[in-house]
C-alpha cells in the first residue's frame, strides 16, 4: 500500500514504521483486553500524531492484522469527542461478531457502542455515544444512516474498509450513508480486492503505468510489526499426498498434490484432498493438533482453528477432531449472536480446537489462536491474508503461529509473499469472470460458505466442472515455509523428519525460527547423506503401483458393499496393519492390506 506524503509540520519524514521510533519503544502488553492496549505501540502514537497535525476528514490507516488498529481508532475517537469535534461514533464492521467485539473494546475506554441497534429502531438507545453495524446493515438502509449521521457530527470508523466494495449497491450505500459525516476513519489490514470496485471514500492515484492505485494515510506493514515483535512469525507446514478421484464422466484419475499440474487437475486434487472421507485430513489434523500440543508446553492455553470450506466440511472436519482428542471442538457455523457466544467462551477459555466456515473467519479474533489448518479451497490474496491474520497476535515475546496447508502452488506462493504489501488497483485489465455481469469475487464463496451439501461437491468458484467423486487421498509431509525460505526435503507421516519440524518449541523469536530451521535441514541432509545405500531396500515402484492401485479398488469396493466411508475403511486397515507412514512406503503392508480386505469378502472380517 502506497503512503500518502507526510504534511511538512510533521517533524518524522520517515517510512512509517515504528522500528525507526527510536523515542517510541514499542509498547508490548502481555494480556490487554482487545482494543485497549493501555500504553501505545509506537505505530499507533506516531500515526495518532500525524492524524492531530493534519486534521484530516478523511484518514486512511492500513496495518496488519493484530497490530491494534482498534487501539488506534479509539484513542481518535476519545479525542474528538473530548474536544467536542464530533458527538457521535458509528462503527461500520463486515460481522456481527466484530460489532459486539468494538463494543466491549470502546466500553473500556468510556466509548458506549449500541452493537444491538436495528435500522427499525431509526435512533440508537439512550445513553449510547453512538452504535456499531455491519455493512450489509448500511446497504438496507443507506437514507436512515445518512440521516442519523447528519443529525449530529459524527466519526464514522469505517473497520475492513476494504468491504465497502463487496457490491456496487454496498460502496454505493456506504457513500450516500456517510458523506455527511463529520470526519471518517478507514481502517484495514489487507488493502486490496479481488475485484476492481472503488472502496468508498479510499483516494487513488494514478501511477506511471496508468493504473489507480489506493493510497494510505499512514501504513504499517507485517513486516514493520514483525520487526517490533507486535505480531507472531509464521512458520507454514505444507503437506502433499497421492489423490485419486472419479470425474463427472467416470473416468478416474490419480495426481500428487505439489506437484506441476494443470489449474484443472490441481483444483480436482486440491478438492480430493480436503473431502472428509479421505486420509489426508486426519492425518493433517493429526499432525496439526500434535504441534499444538509442543506450542502448549510453553504457552498452555494456545488455540487451534480450522478454517473449512462449507457447513458440512466444517461438521466432518469437528468429527475428526472428536475422535482424535477426546473432546468436542468449538464450532462457528454462521455469523449471529449464537456464533459470537461461542467465539467468546473459546478467546476466554482454554480449550484445544475450533472449527469455523470461511465466511465468520474474518470474524474470529481470539489472540490465543497459534495453531491453524487451512482446509477450504479459497485462494484469494485478500482471503488468505485474513485467514493468517487470525493468528499472528501476539501477546509476549517469542509466540509463533504455525499454518498448515495443502502443498497448492497458489497458496505456497502467497505464504512466501507474506510480508509483500498490495495495494488495490483499479484500470487494471479485468479477467473473463471479471468481465461478466453483476460478478464479484467475493458472493460466491459467501453463499459456498454459507451452504450444506446433500450430494457431491462442484469443482471450481464456476461450478462448470461438475461433481466429482473423492476416491482417495493419502497426506505426507512436503516442506516448511518461513520468510521467504523453504525448508524440508518431504518425509512420511509420523516420520522423525516431519516430527523435527512438529516439535519446534512453542516459543521462538524470528531470528531463532531461522536458525532452528536451518539446523533441522542441515541434520536432514546430512543424515541422508550418511546413510549407507546398501541399508536402504530396493523399492519395485512397478509392483508398489500395482499393490495401491488393487487396495483402492478394494476399498471402494468394499465401502459400497458396508456403506462404510471410504474413510472409516482406511482407518480401520491402519488400526490392523501399521500406521499411515508405512503405507505408501512399505510393499508388504500393501500386500498385508490388501489381503485383509480381500478376507473380508469371504467373511474373515
Amino acid at each position: 500500500m502506497t503512503a500518502a506524503p507526510r504534511p511538512s509540520v510533521v517533524p518524522s519524514t520517515h517510512h512509517a514504521s515504528s522500528s525507526a521510533a527510536s523515542h517510541l519503544p514499542p509498547a508490548f502488553p502481555s494480556r490487554a483486553p482487545w482494543g485497549t492496549a493501555n500504553k501505545l505501540r509506537a505505530w499507533q502514537a506516531e500515526a495518532i500524531e500525524q492524524y492531530r497535525v493534519a486534521n484530516p476528514r478523511d484518514f486512511l490507516a492500513v496495518a496488519t492484522p493484530g497490530a491494534g488498529k482498534t487501539t488506534f481508532a479509539l484513542r481518535i475517537a476519545t479525542e474528538l469527542l473530548e474536544a467536542r469535534v464530533v458527538r457521535r461514533v458509528t462503527v461500520v464492521a463486515p460481522t456481527e461478531h466484530l460489532k459486539r467485539q468494538w463494543a466491549d473494546a470502546a466500553a473500556r475506554v468510556g466509548i458506549t457502542l449500541d452493537p444491538n441497534f436495528s435500522n427499525a429502531q431509526g435512533r440508537h438507545g439512550h445513553g449510547f455515544d453512538g452504535v456499531a453495524v455491519t455493512y450489509a446493515q448500511v446497504a438496507s438502509k443507506p437514507a436512515l444512516h445518512a440521516a442519523r449521521t447528519a443529525a449530529a457530527p459524527t466519526l464514522v470508523i469505517l473497520d475492513e474498509v476494504h468491504h465497502g466494495g463487496d457490491a456496487l449497491s454496498w460502496g454505493d450505500a456506504v457513500r450516500e450513508a456517510f458523506e455527511g459525516a463529520t470526519r471518517r476513519l478507514a481502517l484495514t489490514g489487507t488493502p486490496f480486492r479481488s475485484d476492481t470496485a472503488a472502496i468508498p471514500f479510499v483516494r487513488y492515484d494514478r501511477g506511471g503505468d496508468g493504473i489507480r492505485r489506493s493510497v494510505a494515510d499512514y501504513v504499517y506493514g507485517y513486516g514493520d510489526a514483525l520487526r517490533d515483535h507486535v505480531v507472531r512469525p509464521v512458520i507454514f507446514l505444507s503437506y502433499s499426498g497421492s489423490m485419486r478421484w472419479r470425474t463427472k464422466a467416470g473416468d478416474e484419475m490419480s495426481a500428487r498434490l505439489g506437484e506441476p499440474l494443470t489449474k484443472d487437475i490441481t483444483a480436482q486434487a486440491w478438492r480430493t484432498a480436503l473431502d472428509p472421507n479421505g486420509e489426508w485430513i486426519p492425518s493433517v489434523l493429526a499432525a496439526a493438533d500434535r504441534r499444538l500440543t509442543e506450542v502448549r508446553r510453553t504457552v498452555p492455553d494456545a488455540g487451534a482453528m480450522v478454517i473449512a470450506t462449507d457447513q458440512t466440511d466444517a461438521r466432518a472436519y469437528a468429527g475428526h477432531l472428536a475422535r482424535l482428542t477426546g473432546t468436542s471442538p468449538t464450532v462457528v457455523l454462521s455469523d449471529d449472536d449464537g456464533a459470537s457466544d461461542r467465539i467468546d467462551e473459546f478467546s476466554a477459555g482454554t480449550s484445544r480446537w475450533m472449527v469455523a466456515v470461511r465466511m465468520v473467519s474474518e470474524g474470529v479474533d481470539v489472540p490465543r489462536l497459534a495453531v491453524g489448518v487451512y482446509a477450504t479451497s479459497t485462494a484469494t490474496p485478500l482471503f488468505f491474508a485474513q485467514a493468517v491474520g487470525r493468528f499472528v497476535r501476539a501477546r509476549r515475546r517469542g509466540e509463533t503461529a504455525s499454518v498448515f496447508l495443502p502443498s497448492v502452488p497458489q497458496l505456497l506462493a502467497l505464504a512466501n509473499t507474506l510480508e509483500l504489501e498490495r495495494d488495490h488497483a483499479l484500470d487494471r485489465p479485468k479477467t473473463a469472470e471479471e468481465m461478466g455481469e453483476g460478478f464479484n469475487p467475493e458472493d460466491a464463496l459467501l453463499a459456498a460458505a454459507n451452504s450444506e451439501r446433500n450430494g457431491p461437491d462442484e469443482l471450481g468458484p464456476d461450478g462448470k466442472q461438475g461433481s466429482f467423486e473423492a476416491l482417495e487421498a493419502q497426506a505426507s509431509f512436503d516442506r516448511v515455509l518461513f520468510d521467504g525460505g523453504e525448508f524440508g526435503t518431504g518425509a512420511e507421516m509420523g516420520s522423525d523428519e516431519e516430527l523435527d519440524f512438529l516439535g519446534l518449541p512453542g516459543l521462538l523469536d524470528a531470528d531463532q525460527v531461522s536458525v532452528l530451521l536451518r539446523q533441522r535441514q542441515a541434520d536432514q541432509l546430512s543424515g541422508r547423506k550418511r546413510a549407507p545405500v546398501e541399508e536402504v531396500p530396493p523399492m519395485d515402484h512397478r509392483r508398489q503401483a500395482e499393490l495401491r492401485k488393487e487396495l483402492s479398488q478394494l476399498v471402494g469396493a468394499w465401502a459400497r458393499k458396508s456403506g462404510q466411508p471410504h474413510g472409516s475403511v482406511h482407518n480401520e486397515l491402519r488400526r490392523r496393519c501399521g500406521g499411515p507412514e508405512v503405507a505408501l512406503a512399505d510393499p508388504d503392508q500393501l500386500t498385508a492390506r490388501v489381503a485383509m480386505v480381500r478376507g473380508w469378502f469371504v467373511g474373515k472380517k
